[in-house]
């Protein structure tokens, strides 16, 4: 099963992308539990030789275990490129209101931090490093934008850009606008919609590269999570599907079935091509511990989104909610 892979451009990077990238987070083996390495490391291999070239990762994920597995394989695999990202020094999910950017990105930690990755990575450049929270009061605030400038001219980052907070895509407007980044990254899936609003547009008028995370909102939209499902003792997802939230999921999948005449197994499909499908998406970044789900999503960096009649109805399936919060 050999398929090559339709690219795009990250904003003007002039990086290209796989329509496709692969998600990191998961084979960190702290938060989502079950991810053992040599099936890691399979799957990070299988998803480049299927033609794949970025990868998302972040000093949080398993304490720099993420990245520790990714750069092994990226050094196995010279052109792959590699995104990370900085936690915040304060180590506050999301960024609360009011914090100063002092407090979560000073330069100085910026640099140290950036300076860390690389070693784990065992590479002499970062393709793309991110903030791994952002608020837009930020921005001329602190001394985080010239350790960016300082990090990019001496070739430790070739770009620059932040992880939105959940569900908070108008917390990235004013960055974007005032050509702060170079890339976001968002959760936007047929539930969270809200990019769309202000954001991807401003991203498209301003050549930001948009990378899209939790495109299957963390799995629902797979069409594998029931009421019957359980999680391992310790793993996050117990959270997130917390209260009866696996059984609120069930009538939402089964209207999207219904609407676009599609079978449980379609959901995921569908899901990710309607992401990929709004022009200012540069790539979607899944979680993939297995060769089998690397194979079945790397096979729809085909180039090919939905059609306008089914982007349409699936803007009626939008679903405020935050499921972050503990239910």
């Amino acid at each position: 099963m050999e398929h090559s892979m339709h690219r795009r451009p990250l904003g003007r990077t002039g990086l290209n992308v796989t329509e496709i990238g692969y998600g990191a987070w998961g084979i960190g083996a702290d938060m989502w539990k079950g991810a053992q390495d040599d099936e890691s490391l399979a799957a990070l291999r299988r998803y480049i030789e299927l033609g794949g070239n970025f990868i998302d990762t972040a000093m949080g994920y398993g304490d720099g275990h993420s990245e520790r597995l990714v750069g092994q394989v990226a050094r196995e695999h010279p052109g792959t490129l590699v995104a990370t990202k900085v936690s915040p020094q304060n180590m506050q999910w999301p960024a609360a209101p009011g914090t100063a950017a002092g407090q979560a990105f000073p330069g100085e930690y910026l640099r140290r931090m950036t300076e860390a990755s690389l070693e784990r990575l065992g590479l002499p450049r970062i393709d793309v490093q991110q903030l791994h929270v952002w608020n837009d009061s930020w921005l001329g605030e602190g001394d985080w934008h010239e350790a960016v400038a300082d990090l990019k001219r001496e070739g430790k980052i070739a770009a620059f850009g932040i992880s939105i907070n959940d569900h908070q895509p108008d917390n990235a407007v004013k960055a974007v606008e005032a050509g702060a980044v170079d890339t976001v990254q968002v959760i936007y899936n047929v539930f969270d919609q809200a990019p769309q609003d202000r954001l991807l547009d401003a991203c498209r008028a301003h050549g930001v590269g948009v990378i899209v995370r939790v495109a299957l909102d963390e799995g629902s939209l797979t069409g594998h999570i029931t009421p019957e499902t359980t999680f391992p003792e310790g793993d996050w997802r117990n959270r997130y599907f917390g209260g009866d939230r696996k059984e609120q999921l069930q009538p939402r999948l089964r209207a999207i079935e219904r609407d676009l005449g599609i079978a449980t197994d379609g959901l995921a499909e569908t899901s990710l091509r309607f992401v990929l499908s709004h022009p200012a998406v540069s790539t979607v970044i899944v979680g993939m511990r297995s060769m089998r789900n690397v194979e079945r999503n790397t096979a729809l960096a085909d180039g090919r989104g939905l059609d306008a009649e089914a982007i349409h109805k699936l803007y009626a399936h939008r679903w405020d909610r935050n499921w972050y919060n503990p239910a």
